[in-house]
């Protein structure tokens, strides 16, 4: 830990803190940083720093997921995603294909990318092959497939959307009955890409202290500290605590190309529920490239439910922060990163696989 770090920290624990206060943390990479630089056990015991709605492919729909296995299973495509959405698990009968993983291992033509531009340059490369970009993601993976839509992209590379925007879900915590948290941390990249500004309903509406961080532990103390100060001296305003990246009004190219490629939709969240305002749907002047258009056979109305976890899994409340991934009863015995039950124990932004992977590895007692 820099000593930069260590003068947060002590600036923490200089604080008056009183009772229980609930830090809510939106991003999964923040998530990653705290676990990995041990700052829960750093911190004074009565701040609980708790994980919320932020990995993407933990809230990536059943319906999209099963969509993308059929059209790779029955369609002669070849079927791209990010590498965490090939082993997310869906809900069909024992011995039926439940992940793009397996539908590879069946034959389907199934290749894990890091990038947009990966799918695109496959596209380019065979032109005479249907290239299917798998698209789940938020604003920080959803801004550069705009960006690649708006320049221009082969008529063989079609996109099968399931873009997410971060904020709607905070917002819908905080207008529910027991938010759960006290104040806010906002994440680095969707400000850098949004501008922070989408964050100022948190204090401005509702009150409650926000800070926007970066991902280390010197930026995520000086956004602790900012919060935990603000609640001491009770008012609510929203600090930028990771300044060298974030800045107002966010990257207007990127939001630009967002409004010309996407418009923003009604979203259904795995566990959850459909989330007004909250997903990314292709423009209409981009639907030559809608996969959804060109395989509508594959859309299964009848798949779209909210409580669409695996029985005893907890996903959905430990992505809106009412259980830490210790508490499901299934975490650490019949779901682990080598046999995930649920999608938070697959991703590396999944509080369950972020937990495992820095030693937590059975649930709490009860």
């Amino acid at each position: 830990m820099t000593a930069d770090a260590r003068e947060w920290l002590e600036r923490i624990r200089a604080l008056p803190v009183g009772g229980p206060v609930r830090l809510m943390n939106v991003c999964g990479g923040h998530e990653r940083s705290i676990s990995a630089a041990g700052l829960r056990g750093a911190l004074p015991s009565q701040i609980e720093l708790i994980p919320g709605p932020g990995c993407p492919v933990c809230v990536c729909p059943e319906e999209d997921i099963y969509e993308a296995i059929q059209i790779a299973l029955h369609e002669p495509v070849t079927l791209v995603a990010f590498g965490d959405m090939l082993r997310v698990p869906v809900n069909v009968p024992k011995g039926e294909v439940r992940s793009l993983e397996q539908a590879r291992t069946a034959g389907a033509d199934i290749r894990p990318i890091a990038s947009p531009v990966e799918a695109l340059a496959l596209a380019r490369e065979r032109p005479d092959r249907t290239v299917v970009f798998f698209a789940a993601g938020f604003e920080t993976t959803t801004a550069p497939l705009a960006s690649l839509l708006v320049q221009g992209v082969p008529d063989n590379l079609l996109i099968l959307l399931s873009g997410r925007l971060t904020w709607p879900a905070v917002a819908m915590l905080l207008e529910s009955e027991t938010p759960g948290f006290d104040a806010l941390v906002a994440p680095g990249h969707v400000s850098t890409v949004m501008g922070p500004e989408e964050w100022q309903f948190v204090p401005e509406r509702h009150h409650i202290p926000a800070a926007v961080a970066g991902f280390s532990p010197t930026s995520l103390l000086a956004a602790f500290y900012s919060v935990l100060r603000q609640r001491l001296e009770g008012r609510a305003f929203l600090d930028n605590c990771y300044p060298e990246l974030v800045r107002p009004g966010g990257n207007p190219t990127a939001k630009a190309q967002l409004g010309d490629a996407m418009t923003v939709v009604d979203a259904n969240w795995r566990g959850i529920g459909v989330i007004p305002g909250s997903g990314y749907a292709l423009a209409p002047a981009f639907a030559a490239h809608d996969a959804r258009q060109r395989f509508p056979a594959y859309r299964d109305a009848a798949r779209r439910r909210a409580g669409e976890m695996p029985p005893g899994c907890d996903c959905a409340r430990v992505v809106l922060g009412k259980l830490y991934p210790d508490q499901c009863r299934l975490f650490g015995t019949a779901c682990t990163p080598r046999s995930p039950v649920g999608p938070c124990m697959v991703s590396d932004e999944g509080a369950c696989r972020i937990w495992w992977s820095n030693g937590v590895r059975t649930p709490r007692a009860a």
